[in-house]
């Protein structure tokens, strides 16, 4: 079960780890799973999220946490937690944001997508490298961050739909934060709730969404605040090569 090995790699941490699940209005027994869960090293809570969306479950998960260190992975651990150890190395040594990126030449992906999805993730992933510059993916489903970093964007986030990532990321350029990407062992797991029939005009209304309130806070920003305070945006996302260990944050 995702659950188990998460708390079984969080545990391998150098630094204290608490597990959230967030519960967005699901219709499983995912509440009743975390409730019964057996108290260990790691502590386990639940929060349910009345309303159902990613991006909704991901923004109230992130609101309740006061932790330095917080971030996030899909439930079915599709992202390897070797991960966590090169995520965790890198915000201990200061890095604001590090995210997963199947795109980068390190990875290794496997998937099972159909043409047409694959069609739909290369235009997409377009789109949103115009909004969060220079990156290779924006989707990856493990992101960790600094705390404040992370709650301060999250304070923002309107997206409750697939592209939320997009939003999410954009809020923490504004705030003169530096994305670092790290390559991943992804697996496609089947059980996805994204379909390109149902799902791609919503996606990419949103995205449309999305560009046009981060290009209005980009002018309100720079019409506040001197150029010199934006002078990191520059080189925005800082791709990390091999490192000796695998990472992710708590």
């Amino acid at each position: 079960m995702g659950l188990a090995a998460l708390c079984a790699k969080a545990a391998t941490l150098p630094l204290p780890v608490t597990i959230l699940v967030v519960d967005s209005a699901s219709t499983d027994s995912t509440g009743d799973v975390v409730r019964s869960w057996p108290a260990g090293p790691v502590p386990v809570g639940l929060l349910r999220c009345d309303r159902p969306g990613k991006g909704l479950a991901v923004r109230a998960g992130l609101l309740a946490t006061q932790a330095p260190l917080v971030g996030f992975c899909d439930a079915d651990m599709a992202t390897d937690l070797s991960a966590l150890d090169d995520a965790v190395h890198l915000l201990m040594a200061g890095h604001q944001v590090v995210i997963g990126s199947r795109g980068l030449r390190e990875s290794v992906v496997q998937s099972r997508s159909s043409l047409a999805r694959r069609a739909g993730a290369f235009l997409f992933r377009a789109v949103a490298a115009s909004i969060v510059s220079g990156s290779t993916d924006t989707q990856c489903g493990f992101k960790f961050f600094a705390g404040p970093v992370a709650r301060t964007a999250a304070q923002s986030l309107r997206t409750s739909g697939f592209s939320f990532d997009v939003e999410l990321l954009a809020a923490c350029l504004q705030q003169g934060a530096t994305i670092t990407e790290i390559p991943v062992q992804w697996q496609d797991v089947t059980g996805s709730t994204f379909s390109v029939s149902r799902h791609s005009a919503a996606v990419f209304r949103d995205l449309g969404s999305i560009w046009l309130r981060t290009l209005a806070q980009d002018e309100a920003l720079m019409t506040e605040a001197p150029p010199s305070a934006y002078a990191g945006w520059a080189v925005p996302i800082a791709p990390v090569p091999q490192l000796a260990s695998d990472g992710a944050a708590s």
